[in-house]
Formats: structure tokens, sequence, C-alpha cells
């Protein structure tokens, strides 16, 4: 087996001989609260544990977290509006025996280690089938005639308008006492539908159909109208923030049987028709930042293949930013079919990086990603994650570049070596402050090329950086980074 693996780690570093990697790519992960990895632990426990997480992933080269702290009208920080979650705690309502704030320690621990952190909430689950008691604060008690029940589920109905302004107030809470870079929501919007169960909203519909001719048009408007605001709050209240989706893999099935603008050659669920998510459309209006559909399939599934669908994203959803949401464990027990000594990693990200719209990758899951089944996170580290890579441009936000670093030094100390040292711009708004700073080295002679990843020896946010052993004659680059990584003209500096 060890050699198997030793072969698959030597093959994927072939592979990736003649492929560069890009200097700009998404690589985040999901850290979940509802596997139930925090019951049982104290709050010490529970930061080492998410600390000994966050240090892997960094070794691998993720450079954003997708945090979970809403899963069923809860919160793992401390929310002004709702209980803190059973899933943090064991109880619902019941606070971290310490006074943790998740959420803020999460934020901290992401931004040291260079990393951005988005608060991961789910809109309308006011509560799982496995939650059997709920606060005496919950929605569910304070205003049971705004939720309705779905096979064992409680939703947040999405035709009541209180209830999209509840999630605006929720979304206004973090961005009011929390530095997150992102708001992120998944693919629960209506919940998944269970043959011969209809939804209890019949009587919504007929009391005020505001001009739909179907429910299922008037359902798609209600998840529309709140997208839309929560854009609109978003940019109001923090402009830089960034608001993406991760929905179910599947737009919509073509009705041809070939991929077209209507769907994809699949034979699945359906955010559009089942689940009343119309993802293109929100892309469309420019009401999200970024997209990750969940395309957790292999390559060859019949009724969902993993290739059709990124072809399909990548074709018919390329009007933001485009990540590709992996499945780690289902990647690694799939077997390549073009090498059948291999899983499927290599063949996945070979193809979704050929594609001109896919600007990087969400593992689900982090711990997954940090138990390495199939070495799949050392073959991030040692190949797709090799260098360092900045976020993708959003210039729909901004697209202003900061000013240069200023005051560019350095210093030879006998016991630490080369110490660069520099300040930082000066801005006005916080949208052209300078938040990170990207240190270059060329060796003697050579070009300067910053669109080269090879050569970033760091991404930073401290103002100085202790150089590894470098010769005479080596020409260091500076620049730097706003809060959406746009990138200041260079400083050069030659030692």
């Amino acid at each position: 087996m060890k050699k198997i693996l030793l072969l698959l780690i030597l093959s994927f570093s072939l592979s990736a001989s003649f492929a560069t990697n890009p200097k700009r790519e998404f690589r985040g992960a999901w850290i979940q609260c509802v596997n139930g990895q925090y019951i049982g632990k104290t709050p010490t426990q529970i930061r080492q544990m998410l600390s000994d997480q966050l240090d892997t992933l960094q070794q691998c080269g993720i450079n954003a977290i997708l945090f979970q702290v809403r899963a069923e009208g809860d919160a793992l920080y401390k929310s002004s509006y709702e209980p803190w979650s059973r899933y943090l705690t064991g109880t619902q309502g019941m606070a971290p025996a310490d006074g943790w704030d998740p959420l803020a320690w999460m934020v901290a621990e992401c931004h040291k280690r260079e990393m951005e952190c988005h608060a991961w909430i789910n809109p309308y689950r006011a509560k799982t089938k496995g939650t059997t008691a709920v606060a005496q604060t919950h929605s569910v008690v304070e205003h049971p005639e705004r939720i309705f029940e779905y096979d064992g589920l409680y939703i947040f109905n999405p035709a009541i308008e209180e209830n999209r302004t509840y999630t605006c107030m929720v979304v206004e809470d973090i961005l009011e006492h929390y530095d997150v870079d992102g708001i992120h929501m998944d693919d629960y919007f209506y919940p998944y539908p269970v043959n011969g169960l209809p939804l209890p909203d019949q009587a919504y519909y007929d009391a005020d159909p505001r001009g739909f001719s179907t429910i299922e048009d008037w359902r798609r408007d209600n998840v529309n109208l709140l997208i839309r605001d929560l854009h609109q709050l978003i940019r109001s209240t923090k402009p830089w923030v960034k608001f993406g989706i991760s929905p179910f893999g599947i737009y919509r099935n073509s009705p041809t049987g070939e991929n077209c603008k209507e769907g994809s050659a699949t034979a699945g669920t359906q955010n559009y028709d089942d689940l009343y998510a119309d993802i293109v459309y929100w892309v469309k209006q420019g009401w999200i930042d970024y997209n990750i559909p969940q395309i957790y399939w292999n390559l060859g599934t019949k009724a969902a293949d993993y290739e059709v669908l990124v072809h399909w994203w990548n074709d018919y959803c390329g009007g933001r930013p485009l990540y590709i949401g992996q499945d780690i464990e289902r990647t690694v027990k799939g077997v390549d079919p073009n090498n059948p000594n291999s899983h499927q990693m290599m063949a996945k990200y070979d193809l979704q990086r050929s594609l001109s719209n896919v600007q990087g990758s969400c593992q689900w899951y982090a711990a997954a990603c940090v138990n390495n089944p199939g070495n799949y996170r050392t073959v991030l580290q040692k190949v797709y994650h090799s260098t360092p890579a900045l976020q993708p441009l959003m210039p729909f936000i901004d697209n202003k570049a900061p000013g240069k670093p200023q005051s560019v030094n350095a210093h030879t100390y006998a016991m630490t070596g080369t110490v660069i040292s520099w300040d930082a711009p000066r801005a006005k708004k916080e949208l052209d402050h300078a938040r990170q700073f990207v240190i270059y080295s060329f060796a003697k002679g050579e070009k300067v090329k910053l669109d080269d990843p090879e050569h970033i020896l760091a991404i930073t946010s401290a103002t100085s950086y202790t150089l590894p052993a470098v010769k005479k004659g080596t020409t260091i680059v500076i620049t730097a980074l706003d809060r959406l990584h746009n990138e200041s003209k260079p400083v050069k500096l030659k030692l």
C-alpha cells in the first residue's frame, strides 16, 4: 500500500512539472459544526483541535476558512438575537464554560495565518431532526407562526417577510461585531423534497401570489428577495465583505439530454426546481460575489458526472468568481477512468484548472483534508498548492490598488540574517488600506516577473520579514494588498 501511495505522489508531481500553479486562486475549506466534532469537549480542547487543524491547513496552502456559525437559528458567536448552539456546548442556549467566542477566535486565528475567514450561516433551517430540545429564546418558541415543519425539520418560512428581515438582522449583527472577510451560505434553501410530502405553503401563496402564476416561481422569488436584501445589506454595511453561496451541484437537468443553457446532462435533485434557488439569476444580477457549487460526485458518475458538471458551471455560470466544491473522501475512493492506479484527485484538478472561469476549490471538509486520506493533503501541499496564492480579484466590488509600501530597507544581523522592513502606505478609506504585503525574490540577473508565484516568498500582514539565505545581487520586491487583494505597484530592493 505504501508503494502505491508513493507512486501516486510521484505521478502527481510529474504531471505538475508541465503545469504552473496560478498566482491567484481561492483555496478554501469548510469547518462545520453539525458533524459533532465539538460535543463533549471543553473550550480549551476545541480550541486546540481547531488550532491544530488550521496549522495543518495553512501548511497545505489553504487560504480561506468557511466557518459554520449558524446551523439552526442558533449561534457559535455572541449573538444579539439567537441562543448558543447545542453543537458547541451540547445544550442549546448554554454558553461556553469560559466565555469563549468561537467566531471572534476563528477570525483572529485565520488572520494570524494570513487566511480569510468567512462566517457560514444557514438562512432557513430552524431545527434539525436531531435536535430534541430548543432554548426558550429560540425563534421556534418565540415566533412559531413564522416556522413550518417538514419531514422532521423546522424551517423559517421563506414566504414571510419578517423572516427575511430577521435573517438580515442576524447578518448585520455579525458584520457589526466581527471582522469577517465573507458571509457564506450553503445549499439549504427550501428543504430537500420528500416524495409524497408537499410543502405546507399553499395558503400563503393563495393569500398573496404577488402576480406569479405558479407557486414554484413564487417560491423562487421568495428566495431571490432574501439574496437581494443580503447583498444590499452587506454592500451598505461593509462593502469589502464578500457574499458567497455554495449551491447543490446541479442547477437543472437538461431537457435535451446534453449540456445546454437550461441545464446539465444530469439526472438529480435540482437547485432551480427542487430547492427553489436560482443561482444563475443571482449571478446575473450581481447579488453574489462568489459561487462554489458542490460538485461532490466522481468522474464517470452516471447521474451526475464531475466532468459534465464542471464544464456546465464554467460555461453557463461564470459571471462571478467560480470555485469548485470538492468531496475529499469520495474523490480518493474513486478510480481515475484513465489511470486505474490512481484515485481521481489529479484528474479533477487538471480538468478544473483547464477551464477559464474556474478560479479555485473548496475542500469538503477541513478535518478530512487534515486526515489526509489517499495522501490528498500531501498532494495539495507538494503539487497543487506548492506556491502561495493571492485571492481572485473582484473588480465589481473594488478595483483600486492601494499605495505601494513606504520606507523599504534591509538590515543584516549576525544572529538572524537579513531583515527587510517597510511602512504601510497611507489611506483614507478602508477599501484603500494595505492589509497584507507580498514578498518576491529574484536571483541576480533574473527578470522581475510578478505574475509567477514561484517567486513569492511570503504573503504577510506584518511590516517586516526575515529573509531566508539569499545571495548577493538578489532583488527583493514588495507589494501591498488591500482587503480584496488588489495589488500595489512594486518596490524593488537590491541586496
